[in-house]
């Protein structure tokens, strides 16, 4: 009724949707009065009818009321926010009404509300559901009335990182199971909930967000366009340029920093191509390399790549140290002599470069401006000296910009050996630096954006710089000069044929060798030439320290990132970080123990070309990365920059290893050499990482080519191959079952672990499928787990004989343990257990059944904690005992039926503490020492063969294979043949022959002529008593009630089936005392399986044989194959 008088009446609907209250007004608009009715109270700005919120994600406060306002917003009284504004915590359901409608009412659909009208698009961009029989509207927020949830980039991070809070998007088990019934609090919501996943996550955002509030990051400029220059200009620049110039001539030293520009271009191409293929964190060129290419390349790199920064700390700073040790020299104020002044200024030098790099990033980055600064002051000052020509220097060979000079100098002239490869070598290493800003990814604002842009101008920058510098060298400077002002000549001289005669010098005496200047004698002709020297001196200083700086901080960062991945073993101390940027001052400490050692040794002429050597092969393998992934054509590899191409990333990749042999081809080799340790080391090590690398896209790409063109090519009996689908349950309940078929499976042949399962968990399924997957590797076992659900084991194994596999990869052979319990239990699975077998020969599978007298399944005395690995392995004190799931006790092939045991994770693992553990009786000892013999390696003996039926050639073929094996090979072959008693000389040698033409080595052959001698008596009395319970005795009935009971129980043996048998039943007793007479003392023993005729012989009697078969003997395969040969002697 109305709350207030003359007020319309009507009422609330309110709707339970799982997490979700819906409320809808239905209000009748016919006033009393015949007026309109007041939707506002008089002299209020608040309307009269109050909505409540409605909440998903998360419960309103007690007694909290938002008030609906007539202006499309929603707010609490005296305010006003926007609607939707609050949506992270509740959704509101806001009624509008309009003069003369009625209330409708309104569908309700699943997890949103649904009406019979149109849909509307509102201005406010929220959505406008008009009802067809009235004027109500209903304005909501798509995506936040549901439990579903929109797309949201917080979703796809994987960890918690600066940019933002990881947060976890609803499960399909979430939004499609079906809901617990569980109690709702007055607010709707379960009782006991505080408060969602939403509201915790975004209020540990905001903490984060402020306790980050310092960190400083830096953006392309500052870091890395600056950080790639400095780097890249080096002592190079001021005192070797001129140098090449004078020996290779402008053009030729133009091609080699063409050449090296190339080979950086491609790489830095390279760089940014990994760099936009995702967010990108610190470790700079280990990060890219491994995320791209595994652990593998990138451990073995991050390795030599951290190092290799190290040492050229040490390098500039030696040449730092000696530019400074020459000036004190030229005063002499040398304190010791130069080597001791050498090592004394570079351990203050390194010193105080590493108190800059632990007072923090921001402080390295201002030190690197004010270098900077320094050094491009030195370069224009060159610049500019170069147009203020002076007569007092020409003696020395500069001249400013001549013709003369430029076309002298156009041309090389090779002195003392050098050749064009020489200077290349030597100028190479002037290009390098340019991932000095990709090194420092973890702090840079956007590395996606300001590694592309910066590396490249970096590149582009420094390129046209050296070009400069070449050209205006060798049009300013001559190669030769005395230095001399007498030695002049005359303008008018017709004999001159150089250009230092053209214009007034005559330095012909400098042929002769002697001269301190000029191009190719004077290393410091750049200060000669800048307009004010001391400021070129001050450039060499910026150049060195600079990119010692780089080098210092460089190294720290990646060695810090490649322990973090934990690869290497006992380096994870030095993964710690300190600060607000989280600063490696243990890796800065490293790093400088390094660099100060190798500037005391101070002989570092032998490691340079090394160090160079280190940083071409990062710059080979970013350029293979970007091949490999594009040719992998993984659709994770998406990179926003798109000026790339695999087949330029190739050539860049060889042009890199070509150029680290042409600097210094035994430095390449050692480099190749440590390489290829670290890969094989990381490889063996097998790190428990997983980065979704090009490797793993690769091998899939391959792994479906290959799978697809097998499959258009026709099986032939050379490439069989025993394929096996083995009925293990959980692969660790029967290790021995396990280890055999790996035993002549492995490298050889496909392995699958069947398991049906009767526990509709699709969920857990899944979870198993992952654990006993990494359980099988862990364990060096080749094999596939493969579960699924089903009614019964007989249907399970139906599913998984049809569908497993792939194209040509199916399996072909069906292997169980045999079912050593099976008088015990009950018949009907029995029943299932012998149908299993003639489904499989139904379905042209051979059949392996492996018998061991202790019994296969140790599911009740599973060794713990075999399961899980080192990073779920949380509690210390607890162990884990992995069991099997036994169906009810009825799909157990051998042994007592196991425990179902629940954790509250997992329903596979058993929690229990090490106290608790009980001793193991005398049964289950022999059976935990029986399901370990065939993981060990087996002495001298025998695997003997009973190859009484021709199958094709699988019960000969097994034995084959698995004496091949290391484990097996002090086992030699006897094989075993049924014939007659008057030609077993001529049988013996008839089947020798057909093992030669097999090319099977075998150490003896026995022809038995006596296997159809009649048992002995006792045997068959045994025989008969084991069969007693199962018999259907018909005579003692009548016959319509003899029919009804086989119908019921078809598994009874009836009489004249007994009959009908009789001989192949004598057969299996005398078999068995002939196996017991010849191999009882084999390792093994591999018999050809007995067929029994569907429909024709009872499960019970089938049974029957093949227990009386294998009964009391050594470990027994019985095979029997598909009638398909599988051997041959043709080639």
């Amino acid at each position: 009724s109305a709350p207030w008088p003359d007020a319309p009446s009507g009422f609330i609907h309110l709707v339970l949707e799982g997490d979700v209250i819906r409320v809808h007004f239905s209000v009748d608009m016919s006033s009393p009065s015949g007026q309109k009715p007041a939707l506002k109270t008089p002299g209020s700005g608040q309307t009269r009818f109050q909505v409540t919120e409605v909440t998903e994600l998360g419960p309103a406060t007690s007694g909290e009321r938002i008030a609906a306002g007539t202006d499309g917003t929603v707010g609490t009284t005296g305010s006003k926010v926007p609607a939707g504004g609050e949506e992270s915590k509740g959704r509101f359901s806001v009624v509008k009404f309009v003069e003369g409608t009625e209330a409708s009412d309104v569908a309700q659909n699943g997890d949103t509300v649904r009406s019979t009208g149109s849909h509307r698009s509102s201005a406010s961009g929220h959505t406008n559901i008009s009802d067809t029989h009235s004027n109500t509207y209903y304005l909501r927020t798509f995506g936040h009335n549901t439990i579903d949830a929109v797309p949201n980039i917080d979703f796809y991070r994987q960890t918690e990182g600066p940019l933002g809070e990881k947060l976890i998007r609803p499960s399909l088990s979430e939004l499609h199971d079906e809901l617990d019934k569980e109690p709702l609090d007055e607010d709707g919501f379960p009782i006991g909930e505080e408060s969602t996943i939403a509201e915790e996550a975004a209020a540990k955002e905001g903490t984060k967000d402020q306790a980050k509030g310092g960190t400083v990051k830096f953006g392309w400029v500052k870091g890395v366009l600056v950080r790639c220059m400095l780097n890249i200009w080096g002592v190079m620049l001021f005192i070797r340029m001129s140098w090449i110039v004078g020996q290779a001539g402008i053009g030729l030293t133009c091609v080699i920093i063409l050449m090296a520009t190339v080979v950086t271009t491609i790489t830095g191409l390279s760089t940014s191509a990994i760099a936009t293929n995702g967010f990108v964190r610190g470790g700079g060129a280990y990060y890219l390399i491994s995320r791209s290419l595994g652990p593998e390349f990138g451990g073995s790199i991050g390795l030599i790549f951290a190092f290799a920064n190290a040492v050229a700390v040490a390098m500039y700073v030696v040449g730092f140290a000696e530019t400074v040790v020459e000036m004190l020299n030229d005063v002499d104020a040398l304190m010791t002599d130069e080597l001791n002044d050498v090592r004394i200024v570079g351990t203050l030098t390194v010193i105080l470069l590493l108190g800059i790099s632990v007072a923090g990033m921001e402080w390295e980055a201002k030190a690197q401006i004010v270098l900077l600064v320094i050094l491009l002051a030195a370069i224009f000052n060159y610049f500019i000296g170069t147009v203020i020509p002076m007569e007092s220097k020409e003696p020395k060979g500069f001249f400013g910009y001549k013709a003369a000079i430029m076309m002298e100098n156009m041309s090389p002239d090779f002195r003392d050996g050098e050749t064009f490869f020489s200077m290349f070598a030597i100028f190479f290493p002037a290009a390098t630096g340019i991932l000095a800003g990709a090194n420092i990814s973890g702090d840079l604002t956007d590395p996606q954006s300001a590694i592309p842009k910066g590396t490249l101008l970096a590149i582009l920058i420094t390129g046209i710089s050296y070009v400069a510098v070449t050209v205006s060298t060798g049009s300013c400077i001559l190669r030769d000069a005395t230095g001399d002002p007498n030695d002049t000549s005359s303008v008018g001289d017709l004999n001159c044929t150089d250009a230092a005669c053209t214009l007034g010098y005559d330095f012909s005496i400098c042929k002769e060798g002697g001269c301190k200047f000029g191009l190719m004698n004077d290393f410091q002709v750049m200060s000669l030439v800048s307009a004010f020297g001391p400021l070129i001196t001050a450039g060499i200083f910026s150049a060195t320290l600079s990119s010692a700086l780089a080098s210092l901080v460089s190294a720290p960062k990646v060695f810090q990132a490649l322990c973090k991945d934990n690869i290497y073993p006992g380096l994870h101390v030095f993964a710690k970080g300190y600060g607000k940027n989280n600063e490696p001052l243990r890796g800065y400490v490293l790093t400088f123990c390094i660099g100060l050692a190798f500037i005391l040794i101070a002989e570092l002429n032998v490691i340079a070309p090394i160090i160079s050597n280190f940083f071409l092969a990062s710059y080979a393998l970013i350029n293979f990365s970007v091949f490999h992934a594009s040719l992998a054509n993984s659709p994770g590899w998406r990179p926003s920059f798109r000026y790339y191409n695999k087949w330029v990333s190739l050539a860049g990749a060889v042009l890199c290893c070509a150029v680290m042999f042409v600097v210094n081809w035994w430095a390449a080799l050692m480099t190749n050499i440590i390489v290829l340790a670290l890969y094989v080391y990381v490889s063996y090590k097998k790190p428990d990482v997983n980065w979704g690398s090009s490797t793993q896209a690769l091998i899939y790409n391959q792994a479906l080519t290959h799978s697809l063109l097998l499959t258009g090519v026709e099986d032939h009996i050379k490439n069989f191959r025993p394929q096996c689908l083995v009925m293990t349950g959980y692969p660790n309940a029967r290790p021995a079952l396990l280890h055999l078929v790996n035993a002549f499976t492995k490298d050889v042949g496909l392995m699958v672990c069947g398991h049906a399962s009767r526990r509709p968990n699709f969920k857990e399924m899944s979870l198993d499928h992952a654990r006993y997957q990494r359980w099988l590797m862990k364990n060096r076992i080749k094999a596939f787990y493969t579960p699924v659900f089903a009614e019964d084991l007989r249907h399970g194994a139906q599913y998984l004989l049809q569908a497993t596999g792939l194209g040509r990869l199916k399996p072909n052979t069906l292997v169980m343990g045999f079912k050593n319990n099976w008088s015990d239990g009950e018949m009907k699975d029995v029943e299932m257990y012998i149908n299993i077998i003639h489904d499989a020969f139904d379905l042209q599978h051979g059949v392996v059944l492996i018998r061991l007298q202790e019994g296969l399944d140790v599911s009740h005395i599973q060794d713990p904690g075999e399961l899980l690995s080192s990073h779920e392995k949380k509690d210390a004190g607890m162990k884990d005992a992995v069991v099997s799931i036994n169906m009810g006790g009825k799909d157990s092939e051998d042994g007592p039926p196991s425990q179902i045991t629940s954790a509250q994770n997992s329903p596979l693992i058993l929690r229990e503490t090490k106290s608790s553990a009980k001793p193991l009786s005398l049964t289950d000892q022999r059976l935990l020492e029986a399901s370990q013999q065939f993981k060990k390696k087996q002495g001298k003996g025998t695997v003997d063969v009973w190859w009484l039926f021709d199958d094709g050639g699988l019960a000969l073929l097994i034995p084959y294979l698995l004496t091949n094996k290391k484990k097996w090979k002090d086992c030699k072959i006897r094989l075993f043949v049924g014939g007659k008693i008057n030609r077993i000389d001529h049988d013996r040698r008839a089947m020798a022959a057909l093992l030669s033409k097999f090319r099977i080595d075998f150490s003896a052959i026995y022809v038995l002529g006596d296997i159809n001698t009649k048992p002995k008596k006792h045997n068959v009395l045994s025989f008969e008593e084991m069969i007693e319970p199962y018999k259907l005795k018909e005579d003692d009935m009548e016959q319509e009630a003899a029919e009804k009971l086989k119908a019921e129980e078809p598994w009874r043996i009836s009489d004249n089936e007994l009959e009908l048998y009789k001989a192949k039943t004598n057969r299996q007793i005398r078999l068995n005392e002939l196996l017991k007479e010849h191999s009882n003392s084999a390792k093994l023993i591999v018999m050809s399986m007995p067929l029994a005729r569907k429909g024709a012989v009872s499960s019970a009697l089938y049974m029957s044989w093949l227990e009386t078969l294998s009964k009391d003997l050594p470990p027994i395969l019985l095979v029997r194959g598909n009638q398909q040969s599988v051997l041959t002697f043709y080639s």
